[in-house]
């Protein structure tokens, strides 16, 4: 270790250095400012592009109040943090963990910009080996003295370092330990039981001074103020960059128990308690610490209670009304009212609270028509008041109303699974085959299913075929203008409907050889040819959408590679409107109309 004098000229250099970077940052400007600060470049931030942060604009005013405030804050800490090590004999184990404690240090303050550049495995893997060192250390350097709290120790510690794993598992891809729900929340408070332990354990061996242990409790204050400080900054029209940077300066407190640790390691070197004065303030910086932040979020009645917001994590997994549990449905309407996707204004705006949102939502419940949803959409201060509101979101607050009119949107995922596979099958049943004694190569019946706002057509087509987009376009434009019932191009074909319907009666045949004509009972009769340039000619099917076959299509290209006709037969029948697609190998190019 450094002698007693190199380590003061280093601890009043930093401090010294650190003090005259801020004062050059106020000189120099607001982006040399957050240099000086957070010991990064301002892009770092990770929420900002460089152009945000060098804007003639600069910082708003809570970035730079918070950073002007964090200067001092910081400049303290680091006052104690670089204090010099009590003098005393060490033994190997004590003088590894000291080393590795200022290892850890050093890797909080200034090695985690250069690391933070290599790839994030391997800062995960640093830490995780760092951290794996240090409580195997902690375990045999802390005179426990009980045999209970060093295994209860043991276990915390390697609760913590199955989270860093489970880290280092995220970014190399690989399984992770199970569901971030479950796990984050067990790891997160292994953690902190792991703190609370090494605490008591610095405590009953007997070496580390009060300052010390005020420190490590502060530091675990700083870790509970996570959460509530997000939520008061998020309740204030800041930028995000002023919760970075207190965040920051708040974190450097765990920074300071780890160097209090290293330096009063020497077993027989503890320092004087501090004076009664000293400890009495400490104490109530760790209540303020504690409790203020809590305080300052108890907001009057008045003030909206924004659970969910548009853009909250658990409004991405859009659940259906059956899938969730009665008290998740509140929730569930308050991210479809509150929802901006697509750009689009959200149902009720964010002055509204809660339980305001869902009162609303249940009179919109009660409304006769679309003309008494505006007006209550208006009187709520709606963005968008004509659009009014529709079922499949009404149905989480009022399901009692929507279910009597819209059964199938009570449904959970798998029963609407079912049933619409029950629906498919009953319409696939009511179509037959045309030719049931001609039997194909290769044959299917189904129900074609089209949009219901009307759709050109199906296609028969080569999905593997490099070209297969551009073959579609130009089937579907010379469908379109040439008035056609078929339009071909290369190796897509657009077969289009005579009557304005929603689905239609398909069956598809191949053949190795040309089937007879047969156009008695057709209406119309086409056949032109086609190219599968992979092997492959099939219908699109209808999988988990609303368009497409109701029953899987077969491979109708069935010799290969190469050039096919395509002859289609439409009717209107009993069972609506039929098509029947045959396909064949051929080598002409022409365009026939056998019935029209």
């Amino acid at each position: 270790m450094p002698s007693d004098g190199l380590w003061r000229i280093l601890r009043i250099g930093t401090v010294g250095l650190f003090v005259a970077a801020v004062g050059a940052g106020l000189v120099a400007g607001e982006s040399w400012l957050w240099v000086a600060v957070e010991w990064s470049p301002p892009a770092y931030a990770g929420f900002y592009t460089p152009s945000d942060f060098f804007a003639p604009g600069g910082f708003d005013t809570a970035t730079t109040v918070a950073l002007l405030a964090a200067a001092p804050v910081k400049a303290a800490l680091l006052w104690l943090i670089l204090r010099t090590p009590v003098p005393g004999a060490l033994d190997r184990k004590a003088k590894a963990l000291r080393l590795l404690l200022y290892l850890a240090v050093a890797y909080a303050l200034v090695l985690w910009f250069p690391i933070a550049l290599l790839p994030d495995a391997v800062d995960a893997a640093l830490q995780l080996a760092l951290w794996a060192a240090i409580d195997v250390l902690y375990l045999l350097v802390i005179h426990w003295r009980s045999r209970v709290l060093r295994a209860a120790a043991g276990v915390m510690f390697a609760i913590g370092l199955a989270g860093m794993a489970d880290d280092l598992l995220d970014e190399l891809d690989l399984p992770q330990f199970g569901s971030g729900a479950v796990v984050e929340p067990v790891l997160m408070l292994g953690g902190v039981a792991a703190t609370v332990l090494t605490l008591v354990g610095q405590r009953r061996d007997g070496r580390w001074s009060r300052g010390t242990q005020a420190a490590g409790w502060l530091s675990l204050g700083t870790v509970a103020l996570v959460i509530p400080l997000n939520l008061f900054f998020a309740r204030l029209p800041v930028d995000t960059a002023a919760v970075l940077v207190v965040m920051d300066a708040v974190a450097l407190v765990g920074t300071v128990w780890l160097a209090a640790t290293a330096r009063e390691m020497p077993a027989g070197g503890r320092p004087a308690d501090l004076p009664p004065a000293r400890r009495r303030a400490t104490r109530i910086a760790a209540a303020a610490v504690a409790t203020l932040p809590v305080i300052a979020l108890i907001h009057p009645e008045q003030t909206p209670h924004l659970t969910y917001t548009g853009w909250s994590m658990g409004c991405y997994d859009r659940q259906r009304f059956g899938d969730l549990k009665p008290a998740q449905r509140d929730a569930a309407f308050l991210c479809r009212a509150r929802n901006t996707d697509g750009g689009v204004p959200p149902m009720f705006p964010d002055t509204l609270s809660d339980q305001q949102v869902l009162a609303y939502g249940r009179a919109l419940c009660r409304a006769k028509d679309r003309d008494e949803q505006q007006a209550i959409l208006t009187r709520a201060g709606s963005a968008r008041p004509a659009w009014g509101a529709d079922p499949w979101d009404l149905v989480y607050v009022c399901p009692e109303i929507v279910g009597a009119t819209h059964p199938d949107l009570l449904r959970s995922s798998e029963e609407a699974r079912t049933a619409e596979a029950s629906y498919v099958a009953e319409q696939n049943a009511k179509c037959p085959d045309p030719w049931p004694r001609t039997k194909g190569v290769v044959q299917a019946t189904a129900t074609y299913f089209l949009f219901a706002d009307g759709d050109a057509g199906y296609l028969v087509y080569d999905p593997d075929d490099e070209a297969a987009e551009e073959a579609v376009e130009r089937a579907t434009d010379r469908a379109y203008d040439g008035g056609t019932l078929v339009g071909v191009a290369g190796s897509a074909a657009l077969v289009g409907h005579i009557e304005d319907i929603i689905d239609l009666c398909l069956t598809v045949k191949a053949f190795r050889t040309a089937p007879p004509r047969r156009t008695a009972g057709w209406d119309q009769v086409t056949e032109v040819p086609i190219v599968s340039r992979s092997g492959t000619l099939t219908v699109p099917e209808k999988e988990g959408g609303d368009v497409g076959a109701g029953a899987p299509i077969p491979n109708l290209a069935i010799a290969g590679k190469g050039r096919y006709r395509l002859r289609v037969y439409v009717r209107l029948g009993d069972a609506g409107e039929e098509h029947l697609v045959v396909v064949f190998p051929g080598a002409s190019r022409k365009r026939l109309t056998l019935k029209r």
